[in-house]
Parts: C-alpha cells; sequence; structure tokens
C-alpha cells in the first residue's frame, strides 16, 4: 500500500506468538543467508533480462496489486481519511518527524556498509540532535541546521556492491519491490526500530500509527495518478529507487546519446563578447538620429499631401 510502496519502510510481519517462537528458536540469521544467497546465484542471469524488461511476471504482479489495491481502498485509504482529518497538521508533522528519526538507525549502518563515512556522521550528529532536542525526533531539529536527512536501506546497498536489481515483483501488502530488494528486507528487518519494542501489542499499535500517518501523507498526491494504476506504481517505484540508488544523479539518455553533438561548437563561440561603452553610445545615437530623420521626412510628406489635397 501506499506508505509502504512509496517510503520503503520494513515494519515487522504480524507473527503470531508461536512464529516468533519458532523464528527465534530456528535463528533468524539463516534466513538472511539463505536469502542472500537466494539472491546472489538469481541476479545474474536476470540482470540481462531486467535490462529489457524489467516486468517479466507482469501478470502475476497485477493480481497481487489488484489485491493490494483492493485492501488498501476498502481499508486503509478510508482508516488514514479518517486520522488526516481529525489530526491537525502540526502534530501530524511531528508524528512524521518521530518515525523518521526511529529509522535512521539503518541509514547510518548502510550508509557506512556503502563506504560513505561523512554522510553516516552527518546521520548520526543529526539523530542525536533530533533525539535529545528534538524531543525524540518529534521537531525536527535537524533539517532547520542544515543537516539534509537521507534514505538508505540494504537494497541500496546491495545495489552500490555490485548486485542487480533483478525483475520487478509485487509483494502482498508490503506492494512493489525487486528481488534485490526483497533480499534487502531481511538485514532491514534487524534495523527496524519496532524490535526493540517486546510488548506485542505496543509493537503492532506502534506500526499501526505508522502506516497511517504514512498513507494519510500521499492522499493528495493520490489524486495526480492517471492512466494505468499499475504501469503508474511500477514506473515510479522503480524511478524512485534508481534515485535512491545514485544519490539523486540520474543519467539523461538524450545528452549520453547526442553528447558529440556539442563538439561541433568551438569555444570560442561562447565566450563572453566584449563591448566598447562608447561605441555602443555612438551606434545608440546614430539610431535615434536616423529614427527622427525619417520621422521628420514622413511628416513633411504627410504635409505635402494634405496641401495637394486642400487646393484641389
Amino acid at each position: 500500500m501506499y506508505s509502504i510502496w512509496v517510503t520503503g519502510r520494513i515494519p515487522r510481519w504480524p507473527f503470531s506468538k508461536v512464529g516468533i517462537l519458532v523464528i527465534k528458536q530456528f535463528g533468524f540469521t539463516l534466513l538472511l543467508q539463505c536469502a542472500v544467497l537466494f539472491f546472489a546465484a538469481l541476479s545474474a542471469p536476470v540482470q540481462a533480462l531486467a535490462e529489457d524488461n524489467q516486468d517479466p511476471w507482469e501478470g502475476f504482479n497485477r493480481a497481487i496489486f489488484k489485491f493490494n489495491d483492493t485492501v488498501d481502498f476498502y481499508v486503509l485509504k478510508p482508516i488514514a481519511t479518517g486520522y488526516d482529518k481529525v489530526m491537525p497538521d502540526p502534530l501530524q508533522d511531528g508524528v512524521t518527524n518521530f518515525f523518521n528519526n526511529a529509522g535512521e538507525l539503518g541509514t547510518i549502518v548502510n550508509s557506512l556498509l556503502q563506504g560513505k563515512f561523512a554522510q553516516a556522521g552527518m546521520d548520526s550528529t543529526r539523530f542525536l540532535v533530533n533525539t535529545t532536542v528534538g524531543m525524540f525526533g518529534f521537531i525536527d531539529i535537524g533539517s532547520r541546521i542544515g543537516l539534509e536527512r537521507h534514505e538508505e536501506d540494504f537494497g541500496q546497498t546491495l545495489a552500490a556492491w555490485g548486485s542487480g536489481s533483478g525483475p520487478y515483483i509485487v509483494l502482498p501488502f508490503f506492494g512493489p519491490s525487486t528481488l534485490r530488494d526483497v533480499a534487502g528486507r531481511v538485514p532491514d528487518y534487524y534495523l527496524s526500530p519496532y524490535r526493540a519494542v517486546d510488548h506485542d501489542l505496543t509493537g503492532y499499535s506502534i506500526l499501526a500509527v505508522d502506516v497511517i500517518d504514512l498513507r494519510a501523507s500521499f492522499l493528495e498526491a493520490e489524486k495526480l495518478i492517471a492512466g494505468d494504476r499499475y504501469s503508474f506504481f511500477r514506473d515510479a517505484y522503480l524511478q524512485r529507487r534508481e534515485f535512491l540508488i545514485n544519490d539523486g544523479q540520474i543519467s539523461d539518455d538524450f545528452l549520453d546519446e547526442d553528447e558529440d553533438f556539442f563538439d561541433d561548437f568551438e569555444d570560442e563561440d561562447f565566450e563572453e563578447s566584449e563591448f566598447d561603452e562608447e561605441s555602443l553610445e555612438e551606434s545608440l545615437e546614430e539610431s535615434l538620429d536616423e529614427s527622427l530623420e525619417e520621422e521628420a521626412v514622413d511628416n513633411a510628406s504627410n504635409a505635402d499631401n494634405t496641401a495637394t489635397q486642400n487646393d484641389l
């Protein structure tokens, strides 16, 4: 649904207590290793396919998308609409800031794994400032003092390590993803702030508020959707992931293909022209004198014509 699709946050699956005990018994590390190995085995052969067709499983994906869209329309969207009407905007902003701050830990760790040490230091400072001065993140002090917020996850880390994205896939409840991002969800689970909450009911309640708040923030943007909703969300997701992976540096295909076009021009053609102020003033005066002379000739001609007509 919208909030999970757009932000990429990984909420905790609603495991039952039995499921949680089984996972703790066998260990989540084994699942992590299997997922990464599975992805590594698939990413190489599917990378060439994905470059030409990033959505080879479109039929399956559309069916899952329809299911997610139906759940969103009848469950999540009405709740988010009521939340948006009841909650004042300043309070909504505070809730959004709180969850953004809670997710900074994952950004810091993945920044370090990608070798972005300066960014990791900035994100750490931002986290400390917002957690302390900003009252656990409810007030985004970091942005006000020039500490820009970044978004990093393990899917981006795998991309930085050279892993291909693999085919596009739509997951039930979680929405759009790729094989690489599916593998990245497992280590991101370990960095989820919800793991710090031992009480299940409390953890699920916080998760619900997070999802509802995020969904409410996209109620206005939803009105801009036109055409095929499936294609819109697929293209938006893939473009956003490319934007995040490349840190906002998106290549321009037109310029990449026609970069030789600019080689046809000499540097001298673009040099700033130098003007002599005195010559410019003289040129303007001459143009003004010529205009006045032409106007005087036209007036005299018109006067002669008028006098001739009166004589007749």
